[in-house]
């Protein structure tokens, strides 16, 4: 699962970026990988362990609705059913 945001709070400044991605990992959870900065530079990553997926899935949705009240907006979305 994965969502892409992005933001340009300044014309003057690159866009910014905020990615969610969801991957099931090889202990039997999931992990919530958070990466963000500036378009067209490497970023800051963030990784959280959790016990099984739906735990990890509301995790990221909080994530993402706090990142959309900062004023991103979504550009993409892939294996998110019904959100």
């Amino acid at each position: 699962m994965r969502i892409y945001l992005q933001a340009n709070f300044d014309i003057d400044k690159p866009p910014r970026y905020y990615q969610l991605m969801l991957q099931e990992d090889l202990l039997e959870g999931w992990t919530l990988i958070r990466e963000w900065g500036i378009l067209g530079s490497p970023g800051r990553i963030k990784r959280d362990h959790f016990a099984n997926r739906e735990q990890a899935q509301q995790a990221m949705l909080l994530v993402r609705d706090a990142q959309l009240k900062r004023g991103f907006s979504v550009v993409f979305m892939q294996g998110i059913e019904s959100i």
